[in-house]
């Protein structure tokens, strides 16, 4: 099995020789290839058959908060604008009925070991409105009181204080995400989020106080006026922190697609040259720190939960990336929400007005999705294990599924070769295994046992891979 603990090797010429973009396989098959047809009749299907499994899985609920405060420039989420707190209220009356509406389609002894709230800004609800809407999850759902759960938050740390963060610590919640991006002045002002290393350090303290046993931060590169030396100064400020996680996502510029980028400057972004030594430096600079190269683009602590999971064998990767909860059945609850029961993906109305139209008719708001077939559920697996291991024991996961891989894979197989041709791979009688130069391309290894990329049947734009 690839070392975990190893650093990968990063090669800029090879890297550049692969800056092509794809899919970040937070789920197989990828969201641009779920179906209309998939409706509230199916997802109620896809959860009584789960209750019904010899061993139900456990449940993750993801609630989505789409209200921000203001506008960051980079962002490419499914948010609403506004300073009028007030305006969440109509939409937490329709959260608390798809709440009630969900919860009572899953039996009740199945335990929520997994709880995240992103958005949006999840922080946009004051205390009592957070805390109302964790007594209505509480309500409908077995919330796990187990020290092991991971509850989280996203948090925008330029609208929280200390009381807040002991307020939620004092709710249930033990984990948080900060979003930082960048603390360069110059790269904030372009991106309109503009926050001190005082006020996150003064947040991260506050947590650690209040029982949070997991702190992730959020970085991006790539985005206006970013040099190598200027993220060097932001890498040492946040290592100097001392968050548990590392989050170093390369930002994708698609002002087609996200109005909000269109503020931002073209000339100013990095080129790609830039933008590689951004990540280069990343690399070096958090892996000198201490911290473990998980994938893609997430550094965790050794003894972090996602590092431990990763040497033995259990991390898995969900919709909130990689996850020491993977195994659970995922129900999405809040506008534009995705959720995963079994074999089947299921993804909320994407605007407001269709939303509220579902619920107040007394429906669920799903309004796509997907049933997954033997081979979608077969490459699931086997993505799976590459982006979160690195490795596949062709003979194990042939006897799991019923056939012989190679055979299976044949034409899949052709496609990797020159991958590994470049060192990426190796690909042995009785495994695949991605070397310490193919850990950094591991979206490339997937892409290649993705049949969907090969039908060509969305014209969906994905971010680079690097």
């Amino acid at each position: 099995m690839m070392n975990a603990t190893d650093a990968p090797v990063f090669d800029s010429e090879l890297i550049a020789r692969y800056d092509s973009s794809g899919p970040r396989y937070t789920s197989y098959p990828t969201a641009p290839h779920f179906v209309d047809s998939f409706d509230e009749t199916a997802l109620r299907t896809a959860i009584r058959i789960s209750n019904e499994e010899p061993i139900p899985s456990s449940l993750s609920l993801y609630v989505h908060v789409p209200f921000c405060f203001s506008p960051c420039f980079y962002c490419g989420c499914n948010r609403i604008i506004t300073r009028d707190i007030g305006r969440a209220d109509a939409y937490l009356e329709r959260l608390y009925r798809e709440i009630e509406l969900t919860g009572e389609l899953f039996d009740r002894d199945r335990v929520v070991r997994q709880l995240h709230f992103g958005g949006g800004t999840p922080n946009f609800l004051d205390l009592p409105r957070m805390r109302e809407v964790l007594h209505v999850l509480g309500s409908h759902f077995h919330l796990s009181g187990d020290a092991h759960r991971e509850f989280g938050i996203e948090i925008d740390p330029r609208y929280v204080d200390t009381d807040y963060i002991r307020g939620l610590g004092e709710a249930g919640m033990n984990r948080m995400s900060i979003g930082i991006q960048d603390f360069d002045p110059e790269v904030q002002r372009a991106v309109n989020r503009v926050q001190s290393v005082e006020q996150v350090a003064a947040i991260m303290r506050a947590g650690r106080e209040c029982g949070f046993g997991s702190i992730s931060v959020d970085l991006i590169y790539g985005l206006p006026h970013q040099t190598v030396e200027r993220f060097t100064r932001t890498l040492d400020q946040v290592i100097a922190l001392g968050p548990d996680r590392i989050a170093t996502y390369s930002y994708a510029h698609l002002p087609e697609l996200f109005k909000a980028q269109r503020r931002l400057e073209r000339e100013a972004l990095p080129d790609a040259q830039t933008k590689l030594a951004l990540f280069g430096r990343t690399l070096e600079r958090l892996t000198a720190a201490g911290y473990v190269y998980i994938g893609m683009d997430h550094f965790a602590r050794a003894n972090d939960d996602l590092a431990r999971a990763q040497r033995a064998g259990t991390l898995q990767r969900n919709f909130q990336g990689y996850s020491t909860h993977g195994d659970c059945d995922i129900a999405g609850l809040g506008v534009s929400a995705i959720g995963r029961v079994g074999s089947t993906y299921s993804q909320n109305a994407r605007d407001l007005p269709t939303y509220y139209a579902a619920l107040d008719a007394g429906h669920l708001p799903v309004v796509r999705g997907l049933q997954l077939n033997t081979d979608d559920l077969v490459r699931r697996e086997l993505i799976g294990e590459l982006m979160c291991h690195g490795e596949v024991d062709k003979v194990a996961f042939g006897d799991a599924h019923g056939l012989r891989f190679d055979d299976y894979f044949a034409e899949d197989l052709k496609r990797l070769a020159p991958l590994v041709a470049d060192g990426l791979v190796c690909d042995a009688t009785d495994a695949l295994r991605v070397t310490a130069r193919g850990r950094l391309l591991i979206r490339h290894v997937a892409m290649c046992f993705d049949a969907y990329l090969r039908s060509n049947t969305t014209s969906t734009k994905y971010s680079r891979a690097i």
